[in-house]
């Protein structure tokens, strides 16, 4: 018996889910400059910015949560990999998002609305909590004892005097978006993908954790408040329910669902009619059908 196949073969994209380029180019130019200009303006609250990196290193030992100096210490062993994983959080975390986008927007332009939006809303409450929760990374933090990876081995993003950086906000540690961007990049390739490997995608997120931390650019708790913003965000954002895809009924002789009744064995107590060739209960041989009865054969009436 033929099975339906169920499984989405989205291999072509669906143009009529595609909206306009230009509108979209201009929206998420226009949502990246919002972001930049607006944690410009966060910029300058240094004295609450330490004073919320404290209270954030004490949750953290409260809450027994691991000591981010324990992953830096990994890549302290090695100064080639202290510089990947420099290069990583300077060079992937933007790339990464954008060829998302792109391929989201060309090849499954249906889930390409959803992404844009949760990343959007993301973003928004990112830099909302950048402006009321300024934060200091670990690695300006004394209390912390972290070495600032970018500026010893390279390379780095920021201006080596914090509060006179023109080019980021460098107390912006709190959520850490490149956390955020990373979970949500693996999600959205998991769900619109359908290879074995695709799992694989989470790797992104998984690296980009090791690296944020093991550099000291961000604490545990920056990871832990992200993924509660993206999780919000999935949910306002959540897709309709697809419509179910019913296995069309099969025709012909034989065929279930035919209107001919369903096969029973001739075991069962049915006798086979040779024109619909299934079997029916209850159903006897027309009296023009040669039958055979007590090892004798009857013909047609004398």
């Amino acid at each position: 018996m033929r099975l339906a196949r169920t499984e989405p073969t989205d291999q072509e994209p669906d143009i009529r889910a595609r909206p306009p380029l230009v509108r979209e180019f201009l929206l998420v130019a226009g949502l990246f400059l919002a972001y930049k200009f607006g944690r410009q303006a966060a910029n300058g609250h240094v004295e609450e910015a330490f004073r919320n990196a404290g209270s954030v290193w004490d949750l953290e030992r409260a809450l027994h949560l691991p000591g981010e100096g324990a992953v830096q210490g990994l890549l302290l062993q090695s100064q080639p990999l202290i510089h990947a994983a420099n290069t990583y959080y300077a060079a992937v975390h933007f790339p990464a998002t954008a060829l998302f986008l792109i391929w989201l927007y060309w090849r499954r332009p249906a889930h390409y609305v959803r992404s844009r939006r949760v990343l959007a809303a993301l973003t928004g409450a990112a830099l909302v909590l950048h402006l009321l929760f300024p934060l200091a990374p670990p690695r300006m933090l004394p209390a912390a004892g972290l070495v600032d990876t970018g500026q010893v081995y390279g390379p780095t993003v920021y201006g080596q005097t914090p509060a006179t950086d023109t080019m980021a906000n460098q107390f912006a540690a709190m959520p850490s978006l490149h956390v955020g961007w990373a979970v949500m990049v693996a999600l959205g390739l998991i769900a619109a993908t359908r290879s074995r490997w695709r799992w694989l995608w989470l790797l992104h997120p998984a690296i980009t954790l090791f690296v944020v931390v093991g550099t000291a650019n961000h604490y545990w708790l920056d990871a832990i408040v992200v993924v509660a913003l993206l999780a919000v965000a999935l949910a306002a954002f959540r897709p309709p329910l697809s419509a179910r895809t019913v296995p069309a009924p099969l025709r012909g002789p034989g065929a279930w669902g035919s209107g001919e009744g369903a096969p029973l064995p001739a075991y069962a107590g049915g006798t086979r009619r040779a024109v619909s060739g299934t079997y029916e209960v209850g159903v006897r041989p027309a009296a023009s059908e040669a039958t055979v009865t007590s090892g004798t054969s009857v013909g047609a009436a004398r």
